[in-house]
This record gives C-alpha cells, sequence and structure tokens, in this order.
C-alpha cells in the first residue's frame, strides 16, 4: 500500500466512522466550501455512511458555478467581436447566458472561441495570431489566479500588445464572511478549501471562529482525510469550541504561498464582484491593477458589465448558499440535466448538481 493509498484504507475509516457515530451528539449541519469536497464526498460513498444527523450543504467553491450571468454576456459580447479570439478554460464553455446562450453555442456559430488547458497557452495563442486581440477569460479563486497573474508577467515581459485579461477573479474569505452574516443560514461548521488554502493560508480564516464562532477545518480530499475533519468538527461542536484548525499541512503550510500571494498581489487589486445567485459582494473579486492596465481587456476594449436577468426556476444561488440540496430543486433531473443545464452547478465537475446526479444520490 503506498502513502497515498492509506488515505482511503477502509479499516481507517471504518474506525473513524464509528467514532463518528459514537461522539456525534446532535446533529451537525457542515458547509464543504470547495466543490471539489462535494464530488469527493459523493464519489467516494460517504454520504451513504456518515449519520443522518450529519447535514452537509454546498458552499460558494465552485469558480464556474459562481461566475454571474452578466460575467457571462460580457464573454458573450467579446466573442461577437470580429477582431478577438477568445481563449478560455472548457468548464466555462456551457455555463449560461443571457437567454441561456453560452460560449460553445457562440463557437458552433463562427466565433473564435478557443479551449485552452493553461494561461500560457494564451500568451502561446497571442504570440501565433498577432493581427488578432487574444482575450483570456480570467475565473476562480486564490488558486488561479496567481496563475494567470504570472502569465500576465510573462506577457510583459513579451513585449505582447494584444493579449489581454477579463479578471472575474473572486476571494473566498469576503465571500464566506457575507454568506455567514444571513441570519437565514443554518451551519454549524465548515469544511474549507484546500487548494485555496494551500495560497492564502488557514489563518485567513479565524475571523470564522472570531466572529461567528463556528469550527472549520481545512482539510484535503480523500475519504481519511474528510472523516478526520468530520470528526474534529463533532469534537468542536460536543466542546463549544470555534477553531481554525488546518488538518491537510502535507499541502497547506500555515503561512500558505507567500511567493504566490506576491506575483497576485503585484498584478491584482481588491475590487467588489458579482456572484451568481448571491450578488455584489464587497472587495470579494480582483481587478487588474494601474500598472498593468494595458493587459486589462475590460479597460482596452472598452467592456461594461450589463444587467442580466437570473435565469428563471435556476436555484443554483440557493444551492450555492447552503440552502437547497439541489434534488430539492423542481427542475432537477427534469428539465435540468448535465445533457441539458439550465444553470451552471449542473454544468462544472464541480457542481453539486452534477455530483449529486452523477452519483444518483436520494439525499
Amino acid at each position: 500500500m503506498s502513502v497515498l493509498d492509506k488515505f482511503s484504507d477502509p479499516k481507517l475509516c471504518r474506525s473513524l466512522l464509528d467514532r463518528i457515530h459514537a461522539e456525534l451528539d446532535g446533529e451537525l449541519r457542515f458547509m464543504e466550501v470547495c466543490g471539489t469536497h462535494t464530488v469527493s464526498i459523493f464519489r467516494s460513498g460517504l454520504h451513504s455512511l456518515l449519520p443522518d444527523r450529519v447535514i452537509h450543504l454546498s458552499g460558494p467553491g465552485c469558480p464556474v458555478c459562481v461566475t454571474h450571468e452578466s460575467e457571462v454576456a460580457m464573454y458573450l459580447d467579446l466573442a461577437s467581436r470580429d477582431d478577438v479570439i477568445v481563449a478560455t478554460f472548457g468548464d466555462l464553455m456551457r455555463v449560461p447566458g443571457p437567454g441561456g446562450r453560452n460560449l460553445k453555442a457562440a463557437q458552433a456559430d463562427g466565433a473564435r472561441v478557443a479551449v485552452v488547458y493553461s494561461p500560457f497557452d494564451a500568451v502561446k495563442l497571442a504570440q501565433a495570431n498577432p493581427d488578432a486581440k487574444v482575450v483570456f477569460l480570467g475565473i476562480g479563486f486564490e488558486t488561479t489566479a496567481p496563475t494567470v497573474a504570472a502569465t500576465i508577467q510573462m506577457a510583459a515581459k513579451a513585449g505582447l500588445d494584444n493579449f489581454h485579461v477579463v479578471s472575474f477573479h473572486k476571494l473566498v474569505p469576503p465571500a464566506l464572511r457575507a454568506l455567514m452574516a444571513d441570519p437565514e443560514l443554518r451551519v454549524d461548521a465548515l469544511i474549507m478549501p484546500g487548494h485555496v488554502t494551500s495560497i492564502i493560508g488557514p489563518r485567513a480564516y479565524d475571523f470564522l471562529a472570531e466572529e461567528f464562532h463556528l469550527p472549520s477545518v481545512v482539510t484535503g480530499f480523500d475519504p481519511l482525510d474528510i472523516l478526520q475533519s468530520l470528526l474534529e468538527l463533532v469534537r468542536q461542536k460536543n466542546a463549544g469550541r470555534a477553531e481554525v484548525v488546518n488538518m491537510y499541512t502535507r499541502a497547506v503550510p500555515e503561512e500558505g504561498n507567500p511567493k504566490a500571494m506576491s506575483i497576485m498581489n503585484e498584478i491584482f487589486v481588491p475590487a467588489d464582484a458579482l456572484w451568481r445567485g448571491i450578488g455584489m459582494i464587497p472587495g470579494s473579486g480582483l481587478e487588474i491593477a494601474p500598472a498593468y492596465e494595458r493587459f486589462d481587456a475590460k479597460k482596452v476594449l472598452g467592456l461594461e458589465l450589463v444587467d442580466v436577468p437570473p435565469i428563471k426556476g435556476c436555484r443554483c444561488g440557493d444551492v450555492l448558499r447552503g440552502k437547497l440540496t439541489p434534488n430539492k430543486c423542481p427542475l432537477f433531473g427534469k428539465a435540468c440535466t448535465p445533457a441539458k443545464p439550465v444553470g451552471p452547478c449542473m454544468v462544472s465537475t464541480e457542481g453539486s448538481c452534477a455530483a449529486y446526479f452523477k452519483y444518483n444520490t436520494e439525499l
């Protein structure tokens, strides 16, 4: 058995499950902030093994899911321009915008939309197409933003004048502060995203314990990671404690990643940001800093956000705020399926609705 296999060891998992069953005192409603945790819980079958009193809720940690309808409208505007090549990650292609239209439909209609696997590929695309403006669609959280920032640094060093970024990056801590301040949200504890925390460090969440008295655990994505974290949350709740604990020390340093943070803070500055289903959250986004505005597609190409109404009937916003489980949405599995998604939570591989559908849960 390799070291990694041990994080899925059935005997150790059974032992932790027994301890959770034995020590759970009352109900535990926890939010998994990261969409990858949501998928891991379903894929490993943990949801069917945990006590019924452990209720897990999704959070706003799926980057595609929180991309606002108005932001998608801007992407479609870009794709309609003859002198622009849009470069994007594949997950964004089917995210619905105004009238349910998406980038894949725009591409089918002749728009120049290129799927890339890295923002660095977008730089290469710009070098290969000097007569076009190549615009990379920058989404994601603190995990992705440093790489996009490094891409802009690369373009600056190369002297490129036809590479630009639309930055709709979002920051996790401000969003959590806004969500936890909602008096209608019933959450007892949180499992924090390992990837984001590897950049910003676990102390970025201390406000959850100090201001909201919420136990929180930073954890990995294997079954043992998740079960150990749930046991820690059960014990904190039973004891009336609220602490932020890092249980993913093999990947998350206490200080985060200072180099990545430095690059991110050089290229970007905090800004207000729109979150799908949540609305505007002050200071929860990243804009390109004035010193690098020649790479800012919004300024160079004169782009502005337009108001776009929510998709009729879609409850992705309630899912992202932990107020609704996907299978309670009237559209789930009927009008909304992975083959014909109405909302982004059914589109993304990290989406809660897609996970519920794929693993056919009856929760």
